[in-house]
């Protein structure tokens, strides 16, 4: 086989952040594998691209350059010769459809999360056919493709894109007199649930409640909301929250911190979420996408309902003032996505997705 895997960007964080390990178990298939950038945008994904060795290559077009990176993908692929192609979201699988469909090659199409907006899902569900296998990112996104894109169960596959390390940083547990820090790693995006945050915090502020240790929030990430968050933060008297900016080591920022908060409006499978357990750490996240089913409420840490303020405020004051019992989810919550997602678990269910990708392109 020769895959040539289209992505959206080079962008830092989400989707292209687990490329290197998907690019690592088709490799181990018995794959050839190249990675297609549509755009660079911000390059944040290169370092970990070079130093997996993975073999990559981007289009001179910008954002919504849409034509220029569909002729500069043309001319990509028929020097590389692939036998099927691998799209991740949706302007790479919409191009590599047309293309796939050009070149007679089979196409396999990540769903990262099925809450697309209005147009592309009006989009995927007209070429969802061109298509020969839809990869969900976990179960819930599974599901939810199914009903929204009408994908038969024939031609969904599930491998969730992550894998649970053993060897992971893990955070030091908390000492009295230390800074709480709870943090949140995520683009600055309303999907994101950001300023829900902020509006619990606030709830959290005016509280006269002595019992609570000192703490504050980080959030790593960057994206446009970034002015928007930091107004709503001063205009509600908000001191401890602190935008940190993107983060090039996630896995020393978790380690640094005592607690998680995934406040979202929508997720897939939230890949952050999953290494903050992974870290030693109890999360607070909200119930959408994969968490509800990765987060067993008051045991790993806590499940409150999206876009909830007044939930998230309870379930922080939770942690907060119980340390030692936030402690003992952490440990719980590492143990659960080790048995979960551990490595052989997302070796073999990538392997059987491209096993049967691998029969498609030799029918």
């Amino acid at each position: 086989m020769r895959i040539a895997y289209i992505i959206n960007s080079l962008e830092g964080g989400g989707a292209a952040a687990p490329v290197p390990a998907v690019v690592r178990v088709m490799a181990a298939s018995g794959a050839t594998v190249e990675v297609f950038a549509l755009s660079r945008r911000d390059g944040r994904a290169i370092p970990g691209f070079d130093a997996a060795d993975v073999r990559w290559s981007v289009s001179p077009a910008g954002k919504s350059q849409h034509l220029r990176a569909a002729s500069w993908l043309w001319g990509e692929l028929r020097r590389f010769r692939p036998t099927c192609l691998w799209t991740s979201l949706t302007q790479a699988t919409l191009i590599g459809q047309a293309i796939g469909r050009m070149l007679g090659l089979p196409v396999a199409s990540w769903q990262h999360n099925a809450f697309l907006r209005p147009g592309n899902l009006a989009l995927l569900r007209r070429t969802r056919a061109l298509t020969a296998l839809w990869v969900a990112d976990s179960e819930s996104v599974a599901e939810l493709s199914s009903a929204r894109l009408g994908v038969p169960a024939g031609r969904m596959a599930v491998w969730p894109l992550f894998e649970a390390r053993p060897d992971a940083p893990q955070a030091a547990p908390w000492r009295p007199g230390e800074t709480f820090r709870l943090g949140s790693l995520g683009r600055l995006h309303p999907n994101k649930g950001y300023d829900v945050l902020i509006d619990a915090l606030a709830r959290l502020q005016a509280m006269t409640d002595t019992d609570l240790p000192p703490f504050e929030v980080l959030v790593g990430g960057e994206g446009g909301q970034r002015a928007q968050l930091e107004a709503k933060a001063a205009a509600h008297g908000v001191t401890r929250f602190r935008l940190a900016g993107f983060q090039r080591d996630p896995g020393a920022f978790l380690a640094g911190l005592h607690g998680y908060l995934q406040p979202s409006r929508a997720e897939g499978l939230c890949i952050a979420a999953h290494e903050a357990m992974q870290a030693g750490l109890p999360v607070i996240a909200a119930d959408v996408g994969e968490m509800p089913r990765s987060i067993h409420n008051r045991e790993e840490g806590f499940v409150t309902p999206s876009e909830d303020a007044p939930a998230l405020a309870d379930a922080i004051v939770a942690i907060l003032k119980d340390p030692g019992r936030s402690r003992q989810m952490g440990q719980a919550a590492r143990q659960r996505v080790l048995e979960r997602f551990g490595q052989d678990r997302f070796a073999a269910a990538g392997g059987e997705a491209v096993a049967r990708l691998a029969a498609m392109s030799k029918a």
